[in-house]
């Protein structure tokens, strides 16, 4: 069975493991089954596409937005975004999360803006008439809780691409390009105990204060967070199929 590949960027060595560990853990993935690649530590070597199942890219503190772009973060963009172009053409099964929606949009020609910021939280998330049908999301309750946090969002969605999920804060949290390319903006891979390490770790850089990371971990615990792990569940079985 081929395994599948995460493209991360968070230069904190806990903030990667943590991300690692939660698509491990949610995506029922081994790490022999998952490899990982920091494309914020070196230059993306050539990615042998058919070498995976499938492509997961996660969250990141970069922004396809960001009017000001440091060396590293240009150059895991340039990387990333030639491996996205060449995902969607061949319609490799893809899930990008959070940052992965940005650069997916991007990418695609919508429109990446921070109309749609939302604050750390577990949010409602309710599906369209597609997201209903829609494979990925199999088995999941509309609406359902997620967790959110980001700065930027996709406004505009890219030609051709289907809306599956919106949220009352944010028009665009999942949509679909061809048959196997998906990105949230929500993350499937988080729980109430991963928001706190990585809201402790990121507290004071835009998405919370320090005094504010316990009432957003209370409510994300006050609420049902089990069926959006069903999203990663689904990807690894699609893509394997």
């Amino acid at each position: 069975m081929r395994p599948f590949l995460l493209l991360g960027t968070r230069a904190e060595d806990d903030a990667a493991a943590d991300e690692y560990a939660g698509f491990l853990r949610y995506g029922g993935l081994t790490e022999s089954q998952l490899h990982r690649v920091r494309v914020e530590a070196a230059p993306l070597a050539p990615v042998d596409l058919e070498a995976y199942s499938g492509v997961i890219v996660g969250g990141s503190p970069f922004n396809a937005s960001d009017e000001r772009k440091g060396e590293v973060q240009l150059r895991a963009e340039r990387d990333l975004t030639e491996l996205v172009r060449r995902v969607v053409e061949a319609d490799v099964p893809f899930l990008g999360a959070c940052y992965g929606i940005g650069l997916l949009g991007m990418v695609c020609g919508g429109t990446v803006d921070r109309r749609y910021a939302e604050a750390p939280a577990a949010t409602p998330i309710r599906l369209t008439e597609a997201g209903r049908a829609d494979p990925l999301l199999a088995g999941i309750p509309d609406p359902f809780h997620a967790i959110v946090g980001h700065k930027e969002a996709c406004a505009t969605l890219p030609a051709g691409a289907v809306l599956l999920a919106s949220s009352a804060g944010c028009p665009t949290q999942m949509f679909r390009i061809g048959r196997h390319v998906y990105a949230t903006q929500f993350h499937p891979e988080l729980d109430a105990d991963s928001l706190e390490h990585r809201l402790r770790i990121y507290a004071g850089h835009g998405y919370c204060e320090p005094e504010e990371v316990g009432p957003i971990v209370a409510q994300a615990r006050s609420v049902e967070l089990g069926h959006v792990r069903t999203v990663l569940r689904n990807f690894v079985a699609l893509a394997r199929d």
